[in-house]
């Protein structure tokens, strides 16, 4: 009984360290998704060199898209013209963080994990795109015309449909400035939220869970391994998992004991390497590209992992204390009712996704 509480009362403090810096982050998704389209983009990542890769993997660094949201995106972007190796630094730049996942690792990890995290997801994607350019001579090469692409990891929602249909509706008729936030906003709070609730979710019961049954000394030893990098770039590497839903499980890794290098890993493997977003990528850049984006991907996190420990250790930066920093900052009040709000929030996502009139309604389409 008193594990199941002590479950409960963790669960209960992850979901209000993490919601109010996820309302934020999702509110500032929503402003990006309105000022930053696939035609803008498009103009930046292409030419020859270095040098649209490295702007496809900052331009999508802030951009609120999954591992599943990000592929349509992607492949619009090399059949606008973008060569392979900036649609590589746009595929894994940008599902391995986002505004939405750095406003909660700040909450659930610290500042410390918040910093190094988008920089070594740029350093991954900036790393895969050049080995596509020097190993790939067809780099540039146009792409054949085809049918628009839709991951089927998000075919079960509308979120990579109605992105690209009210993308398009932008693009025909001018819209005005408020109504443009408003639709960012609803996408923001709709369409993302789908792609994140229930992952959110998991994520959270997951951590909780490692922290109140999983003995931290296990954990540590295992941490301690000089596998341990490896072992976690293995565990992430198959599983479709977001950005921001991976943080909770992150969070829990780190209360329980796990270094911040190895946890570190398994929040850059997980987001960017789903075996759908691998399938994609090898259907549309080519063998040689999916074998320069897995040791991107794989190697720099594994290179920062070490690079992570080595800094914490160095200069003795105390994680524990970061963890959950944000709880300082904010009032109670303001947690709570950011808690009540996401909650709200989810729970009619949910209900709309999963209710038997709904059910009933899909399956009579």
């Amino acid at each position: 009984m008193q594990a199941i509480t002590t479950f409960l009362n963790t669960l209960l403090d992850l979901w209000l360290d993490a919601s109010f810096w996820l309302i934020i982050g999702l509110f500032v998704a929503g402003v990006l998704k309105v000022t930053l389209s696939n035609e803008k983009l498009s103009k930046h990542l292409t030419g020859h060199g270095m040098w649209p890769s490295i702007k496809a993997a900052i331009l999508g660094m802030p951009l609120p898209l999954c591992s599943c949201g990000v592929i349509p995106a992607a492949v619009g972007l090399r059949r606008g013209g973008a060569s392979k190796s900036a649609t590589t630094a746009f595929l894994i730049s940008t599902p391995e963080t986002g505004v939405d996942s750095i406003a909660i690792s700040y909450a659930l990890l610290g500042p410390f994990m918040a910093v190094i995290r988008p920089i070594a997801a740029t350093a991954s994607a900036i790393s895969a795109a050049f080995l596509v350019l020097v190993t790939d001579k067809d780099n540039h090469t146009p792409p054949p015309p085809a049918e628009p692409v839709k991951s089927s990891c998000c075919s079960g929602s509308h979120s990579c449909s109605s992105h690209e249909s009210t993308e398009h509706a932008t693009e025909k008729k001018p819209q005005p400035w408020l109504q443009k936030m408003w639709e960012g906003q609803k996408y923001a709070f709709t369409d993302l939220i789908e792609d994140l609730s229930l992952w959110l979710i998991v994520g959270l019961i997951v951590s909780a869970l490692v922290v109140t049954f999983v003995p931290s000394e296990a954990l540590v030893e295992i941490s301690r391994s000089p596998w341990a990098m490896v072992l976690m770039a293995l565990i992430g590497v198959p599983m479709y998992i977001c950005a921001s839903a991976s943080t909770p499980i992150a969070a829990g890794l780190m209360l329980a004991g796990v270094s911040p290098g190895a946890v570190l890993v398994f929040l850059l493997a997980g987001p960017a390497t789903n075996m759908a977003t691998l399938g994609i990528v090898r259907k549309e850049l080519g063998t040689k590209a999916l074998i320069s984006y897995l040791v991107g991907v794989v190697g720099v996190a594994i290179l920062f992992g070490y690079l992570t420990n080595f800094l914490v250790d160095t200069y003795d930066i105390n994680i524990n204390a970061q963890l959950a920093a944000s709880n300082e900052l904010l009032p109670a009040v303001i947690s709570w009712a950011s808690g009540i709000a996401l909650a709200v929030i989810i729970a009619a996502d949910l209900w709309k996704r999963f209710s038997p009139k709904q059910h009933k309604a899909s399956c009579c389409s």
